[in-house]
Formats: structure tokens, sequence, C-alpha cells
């Protein structure tokens, strides 16, 4: 009896011991010898693999320099940064049950999600839009009425169109892909009439395709969200180090180079340009930083 109460009690410790390092992300990452990062496949030009095991965009970069601050911070500068796909189904899971230590993909900061995870300032704001065939004959919301519009598993971009004023009478089928570039790849084949998704995901996929000029990005904007660096919640020493990390950035200017490089050059694997200068609201976000939700943003 004796020998089983101390085996409730070792586990009972050993469990408390994890919570406890969970809770500390850098606890966590100097005991483990790692730092986990979580990104997207298909999100580009803020993450996505080039297709030889490697993940690049916007989000990675910034990422990376906070990878950088994590091995000064845990005092281990060969500390190993290790990468893990995540998707839109299950991004904040894996980063609330600790298996990412930060994610770096394309989420929206918004107030749900604020109840489970934390965000880093606005590094991108993105405009909900919707991509169709440019020789579709659609080029505004009310023409999507009796077609078949597709978006990706685990994101919101159809119940936000279906809330739109100007989409109110707008009677649509929808078909829903598994990561984004399963939605796009509906739009390509003709098993939908549009894809609708926040803009830079749609210009992102467009550039990267076999013919950039048979797509377009059309219609109104039907939402604009604050898109930001995702991780766990109640660690203040570990988001100290993460808004640290995204405000130098920005104050230095190296945000901005990093944009550039990624909205504005050519960009893996094909070379093609994106060709989305920064927004104002994004501008904004970087004069002055904030974590806010989207719901801020309504108008």
């Amino acid at each position: 009896m004796k020998k089983l109460a101390g085996f409730a009690l070792a586990l009972l410790a050993a469990t408390a011991t994890s919570a406890f390092a969970q809770s500390d992300t850098l606890a966590k990452v100097k005991q483990s010898g790692k730092f986990v990062i979580g990104t997207r496949d298909s999100s580009a030009p803020l993450a996505y693999t080039t297709g030889d095991g490697k993940y690049v965009g916007y989000h990675v970069d910034v990422c990376n320099q906070v990878a950088e601050a994590v091995k000064k911070a845990v005092a281990n500068p060969k500390l190993n940064v290790e990468y893990q796909l995540v998707t839109s189904q299950n991004r904040v899971s894996l980063v609330t049950n600790g298996t990412v230590d930060v994610e770096c993909g394309s989420t929206t900061n918004n107030a749900t999600r604020q109840k489970d995870v934390a965000f880093a300032p606005t590094t991108y704001v993105t405009n909900v839009r919707i991509a169709v065939k440019a020789d579709s004959g659609i080029n505004s919301l009310a023409q999507l009425d009796g077609k078949t519009v597709a978006t990706t598993t685990g994101t919101t971009s159809v119940l936000l169109l279906r809330k739109h004023e100007r989409a109110a009478k707008v009677n649509f089928n929808d078909v829903l892909g598994k990561d984004h570039a399963d939605s796009f790849l509906l739009v390509e084949t003709g098993r939908a009439d549009a894809f609708v998704m926040d803009d830079n995901i749609l210009a992102g996929l467009i550039v990267n395709s076999k013919t950039p000029s048979a797509y377009k990005i059309v219609g109104e904007t039907i939402s604009e969200e604050p898109i930001a660096i995702m991780y766990r919640k109640d660690d203040p020493a570990f988001k100290k180090l993460v808004d640290d990390t995204v405000k130098g950035m920005m104050s230095s200017g190296e945000l901005a180079k990093t944009y550039a490089k990624w909205f504005t050059s050519p960009i893996p694997p094909r070379g093609n340009v994106v060709g989305m200068p920064m927004s104002d609201s994004l501008k904004k976000a970087i004069a002055t930083p904030n974590d806010n939700p989207a719901e801020s943003y309504k108008k």
C-alpha cells in the first residue's frame, strides 16, 4: 500500500513538474535542448515549404530571429531549432499542449483564440477576399450566387463571407480543402468557382502556381484581420522575449526589410513577385506595436 501511495505521489510530482515546465517555455527549452517552431507548408509568403524540406517565408524569418533570442536567453548557442508542420485545425492545440513553442504561420489574432493562447505584436494585417480564375466572370461577392466556394478546414473565411452585408442574399455551396494548397487546387481543377482566404495567402498561391496569369483576386474586402506569432499564454518571461524581439525588428527597420524581401521581391521556388506593398494598416501596427485582436479592427 505504501509503495502504491509512493508511486502515486511520484506520478503527481512528475505531472506537476511537466505542467510547470510547459508553462515556462524557456525552462522547457533549456531542459529539452530544443526550440520547436510550428509553421505552415502552403501559406506563402508568410510561411511555406519550397519542396525540399525547408520552410521559408516572412514569419519564418521573424521566428528565426526569436530563436536566436532564445539561444541567448538559455545560454546555448548550439540549441537545436526544429520545425513542426501545423495545420489550420491543430495549430492552437499544438501550442497549448507544448508540442510547438511558437507558431509562425498565418494565424489571425482574435478574442476567441486569446482565451487559449497569446500573440506577439501584429506583424501582418490581412484582408479576406476571393480568388477566381481570370476568365470566370466573377468580380464581386454578389456574383458568387449559385457558385461553389472553397475555403480551408479550420479557418473562418466562409463564416465571415456569410456574415458580410453584401453577401447576405448570396446563396452558395461551400467545399473544404484540408490545407490552403488543397483549397486552391479545387479552383484549379474546376471543382470550386472561388477560394475565400487571406489576400496574402491567395497571392502567394497564385504567384507560385503554374500559370499565375490564369487567376486573380477580386471582390470587396470581407474582413481586415491582424496576423501574429502565436505562443502559450500565462508565460510572461517568454512573452517579453518574443515581443521584444518583434518590437526590435520593427524599430530597427529590419521588419520592413523582411517584408520587402517576401512581398515585393522575387521569392522561391519560381522567383516570382507577390507584388503587395505594405498597407497603411500594417504601417500603423508597426508604428504603434500592439497585440489587439481582430475585433478591434471592425469598423
